[in-house]
């Protein structure tokens, strides 16, 4: 089969690769669609960051670049490994893209998210949704109902958000702040929408992101060239501050824009990845009492994300700037996002294209 390969920085083929083997306990999907997110750019660009190499392969998969990309995807279930009975053939399914090692400290507890030895389909071996097929354990396969694949491509990076979202413990009466646009920004200003949090407030300059930010379900949109952030949000949230923020831009005096932005008592949670070490200003956290929380991709959200977008409290569509066939993923694809990323969110790949 086809699949789009990490080999190393600036270097993404489209390579013919064996199709994998379906093992007892596994399924095996067909890919329909598969989003480009922000951390396949990072490797494009910077790479290997996340990706293992030949020199040091994943301790769980044991392979190194060249490597099958693609983690935001969804597909058909076309055969079922031996003992798996709750799914059929023709299911629409997403695949949560985990591989972890099931005996850390933090396997044991449920956090599996944060794994001790921790990899993704798509980023750490074991294939990847910028192939004809996947194969995965049936823990990580979430049916789609009668969800579209299309749509299922978005549940991986709207799980990253509603896992945010749920770890700063929002509440329908509560107001937050989102700080960036970009495509984890926005989805995460829909998932606090979508969970009943009545004032919304983004913070981006771009002027097409805000724009973007509205149609995600911002109450309010803060140019910070224009305005004291700050002081803006205590204005809209009459003096309080907000009740929770979310820094989803990874640099340091939004950081700190965002703890300042937080209400006494409050929670800011980064959902950033960060490619520098940050800097924090301590005594803004003591003063305020304000909790600092990391949030990293998701742990048992994908059932409620599918739910949530099902009941149509989430568009996804609205994420979807671009469709492209495989061929097609480095200049209409990793070029575009890179390039024009104020106009794009989300460029979906058909693998079979």
């Amino acid at each position: 089969m086809r699949a789009a390969r990490f080999h190393a920085r600036g270097d993404v083929r489209v390579d013919e690769i064996p199709e994998p083997a379906t093992l007892a306990g596994t399924v095996k999907v067909e890919v329909e669609w598969c989003g480009i997110c922000g951390t396949d750019l990072h490797e494009y660009l910077e790479g290997p960051i996340f990706a293992p190499t030949q020199e040091a392969p994943h301790p769980l998969t044991g392979e190194g670049a060249p490597i099958v990309l693609g983690h935001e995807f969804a597909g058909v279930v076309v055969e079922l490994g031996e003992g798996v009975t709750d799914l059929r053939v023709g299911d629409r399914v997403v695949v949560e893209p985990y591989i972890v090692c099931g005996r850390c400290d933090a396997c044991r507890q449920g956090r599996y998210n944060v794994c001790a030895t921790l990899g993704f389909v798509g980023l750490s071996g074991g294939g990847g949704g910028f192939s004809r097929y996947v194969v995965a354990e049936r823990r990580w396969i979430h049916p789609l109902g009668e969800l579209g694949t299309d749509v299922g491509a978005l549940v991986e990076p709207l799980a990253v958000a509603y896992h945010a979202v749920r770890l700063s413990g929002a509440q329908p009466s509560h107001s937050a702040v989102v700080f960036g646009a970009g495509p984890i920004g926005l989805v995460t200003t829909a998932s606090l929408k979508a969970v009943g949090v009545e004032e919304v407030i983004v913070v981006e300059p771009a002027r097409a992101r805000k724009e973007k930010a509205h149609g995600a379900g911002a109450d309010h949109v803060l140019d910070p060239r224009e305005v004291d952030v700050v002081e803006a949000v205590a204005e809209i949230t009459q003096g309080r501050r907000a009740d929770v923020s979310f820094e989803c831009a990874g640099i340091d005096q939004v950081l700190a824009t965002a703890i300042r932005s937080t209400r006494a008592g409050g929670t800011c949670v980064n959902v950033a990845i960060w490619g520098h070490e940050a800097t924090v200003a301590m005594n803004d956290l003591v003063f305020n009492e304000v909790a600092v929380r990391g949030s990293l991709a998701y742990c048992d959200d994908h059932p409620a994300t599918i739910a949530l977008v099902a009941d149509g409290k989430v568009d996804p569509f609205q994420f979807i700037t671009g469709r492209i066939g495989l061929d097609d993923i480095v200049e209409q694809g990793f070029r575009e996002l890179i390039d024009n990323k104020e106009e794009n969110v989300k460029i979906l790949v058909s693998p079979a294209d």
